[in-house]
């Protein structure tokens, strides 16, 4: 089962009380106080791991609670500090504080608790106009106040704001966040004594531990990512470059969760990262279909790889897919369009794909296609080229490297190979 968002509560450990004790030996009288500190309570610790996947674990445990610390003791011993409590996440988790909902007096319902909105002010600005006219009377309302705004957010940032606040985003091997902190010990009454009061009879009690409601998210690390409609064949470029083994089907929506693969160069020993997500349909900005567990994981990606059907499998056009991809990319995070796009025109062994992929260049012009056969593995050494170069190169131009007729003639010498 993959996990790629869940909810966790989370909560410290206490700080343990302070001793109120006395120091009592053969020979020394009046030893005087002697109680010593509570332990501090142990930190909610949250670490980034490169070998996890997704969330799993955090969804059969979700409460995560740290040791509290041991109450001081007599003769001036500290009580033990509570054991930090470390959870490993996968790298490319974002945490996201979730802010509870009061609780209502005891014995109030929600049905019984008072809605100030339905309540008319006596006196004031807000108070509504009351119009007569002869035995009939109106109340005048200005519902041009009520009107909703326009809400110009894009589907990422309307997403994210209903999720609370953003506490931090784990992307590096071994970096840790203190989720929770935990609370401090209190001091035993040895630390009260003074010259007027010497035998204090009081302490502190331990602090209480930091405690909240987290939502943790995991958004992919990689450096290219597979975008396209369902059956264009992702799975099955993500085969051909990789080891990865997703699975394959004559179906749409066979990937239901995101692969990822690793892209091998053995001449130098390089590697890129490459995730393959489920597949894109209209209003998927609106989290429809499989909406946001698809985009979410493409916005780390370096470049992103359009890949088009353009055999015309399921009855739809190569150019109207493209347009809706960009369209939906756009409401969803405007960003993604700034970002590197290689076009592959997948298919290319079926009869229909040739004339397609002509008019696709005349309806979509400056536009770099690259055209390959995923399925027989024909192309697929000028994509494993060029998207190491548009890496490589992603943090300068935004153009893709080469030209038009490069990419045609790297795949029509290897298809003639």
């Amino acid at each position: 089962m993959f996990v790629d968002e869940v909810k966790v509560s989370a909560r410290a450990g206490h700080g343990g009380k302070g001793a109120i004790a006395f120091h009592r030996e053969a020979y020394i009288p009046k030893g005087g106080p002697s109680g010593g500190n509570g332990g501090r309570g142990g930190d909610v610790i949250l670490e980034a791991d490169h070998d996890l996947n997704n969330l799993i674990q955090q969804f059969f445990v979700s409460n995560l609670v740290a040791q509290s610390g041991e109450g001081g003791m007599g003769k001036g011993m500290d009580g033990k500090a509570g054991k930090d409590l470390i959870i490993k996440v996968p790298c490319g988790t974002i945490v996201w504080r979730v802010h509870r909902e009061p609780e209502l007096p005891e014995g109030v319902t929600e049905a019984e608790e008072t809605d100030d909105s339905l309540v008319i002010p006596a006196a004031g600005a807000d108070r509504p106009v009351i119009r007569h006219s002869g035995s009939v009377q109106a109340m005048e309302l200005d519902l041009s106040a009520e009107e909703e705004q326009e809400d110009t957010r894009s589907g990422s940032q309307r997403r994210d704001a209903q999720k609370g606040e953003r506490v931090c985003d784990l992307t590096e091997h071994g970096q840790r966040f203190v989720l929770c902190k935990g609370g401090r010990g209190g001091l035993g009454n040895r630390n009260f004594a003074t010259a007027a009061r010497q035998t204090p009879r009081y302490a502190q009690p331990g602090e209480p531990g930091d405690e909240g409601d987290f939502m943790l998210e995991l958004r992919m690390l990689a450096e290219v990512g597979l975008v396209g409609y369902p059956n264009a064949g992702k799975s099955t470029l993500l085969t051909a470059i990789s080891k990865a083994r997703p699975k394959i089907a004559a179906y749409p929506f066979t990937t239901l969760t995101p692969q990822v693969g690793i892209l091998e160069y053995p001449e130098d020993y390089y590697r890129l990262t490459v995730c393959d997500v489920p597949g894109l349909i209209a209003g998927a900005h609106l989290n429809v279909g499989l909406g946001h567990a698809f985009l979410r994981h493409i916005a780390r990606c370096k470049i992103l790889v359009i890949l088009l059907d353009m055999a015309g499998t399921d009855n739809r056009h190569p150019w109207d897919d493209y347009h809706s991809l960009l369209e939906e990319l756009e409401l969803y995070d405007p960003t993604l369009l700034d970002r590197p796009r290689l076009v592959v025109a997948n298919k290319m062994d079926e009869e229909a794909a040739t004339a397609n992929l002509k008019s696709f260049k005349r309806r979509v012009r400056k536009t770099l296609v690259l055209p390959i056969s995923a399925a027989f593995d024909e192309g697929i050494s000028a994509f494993r080229k060029v998207i190491r170069e548009m890496v490589e190169e992603s943090g300068g131009s935004n153009e893709a490297p080469g030209s038009e007729s490069e990419l045609e003639s790297q795949s029509e010498s290897e298809s003639e190979d």
